[in-house]
């Protein structure tokens, strides 16, 4: 299925969910990221279980610090 990331387009699995989809559009750590799919946050507490749909669209926001 494709799925729309950040305005990228990318190829996932039929079936899979935020946390899978974070192993194949990211390597590093996810402390300080929130994840909203269709303009909705989704909570980090289930991410593993939220089964993403073709079409989606996910933006992915990095916490950063700086003053």
């Amino acid at each position: 299925m494709e799925v729309t990331i950040n305005n990228q387009n990318y190829q996932l699995n039929e079936s899979c969910s935020i946390e899978q989809m974070l192993t194949v559009v990211i390597s590093t750590e996810t402390n300080g990221l929130a994840i909203a799919v269709n303009q909705t946050i989704v909570s980090k507490s289930i991410w593993d279980t939220y089964a993403l749909k073709p079409g989606d669209q996910v933006i992915l926001i990095k916490a950063t610090q700086g003053g």
